[in-house]
């Protein structure tokens, strides 16, 4: 029977994308590279991380490292998300839909890494403005915490309304 000592961890890790650098110097090229993670519970915790390091290790770590401080909270309805969201930030333009139950995850590389890993079971989207990676994930990150921000305000806007 082996004992089996490694840390199991509550977050799910996923690398949208490697990105290998370099820099002139004096003495010659200077390379590193730049990992983006995101990291999510499952149960409705997502963040995203930048790391960049002279190896790969190093900055997955940094990257995983830095989503796990800077979580967010996403509201959910069931197993999909509460409402339909548009974000534009910066070149990305991204779209949420919910789904019915059983339809899956209907999206792009880069919101499916983030859904998937919030926790979302059921939704649709389309990415929309740019192919790049990054600005999508950031894109999917911010819809997600706007989801929970104007479902606090329709949540005080109907309160208001019934008094």
């Amino acid at each position: 029977m082996m004992n089996d000592n490694r840390h199991v961890s509550e977050f799910e890790e996923k690398i949208v994308q490697v990105n290998r650098v370099s820099k002139k110097t004096k003495g010659g090229n200077k390379i590193g590279f730049s990992v983006l993670a995101v990291v999510g519970d499952r149960k409705g915790r997502v963040g995203v991380g930048l790391g960049g390091a002279p190896d790969v290790s190093s900055a997955v770590k940094k990257g995983v490292s830095y989503a796990k401080k800077h979580m967010i909270t996403v509201p959910m309805k069931g197993t999909t998300i509460p409402f339909e969201m548009y974000v534009k930030l910066g070149a990305a333009k991204i779209i949420l839909k919910p789904a019915h139950p059983g339809t899956g995850v209907i999206a792009g590389g880069a919101v499916r890494a983030v859904v998937e890993a919030a926790g979302i079971k059921d939704i649709v989207s389309k990415i929309l403005g740019t192919k790049n990676q990054a600005s999508n994930v950031y894109a999917t990150i911010e819809a997600l915490r706007q989801l929970g921000e104007k479902g606090k305000q329709r949540l005080s806007h109907r309160e208001t309304k019934k008094t």
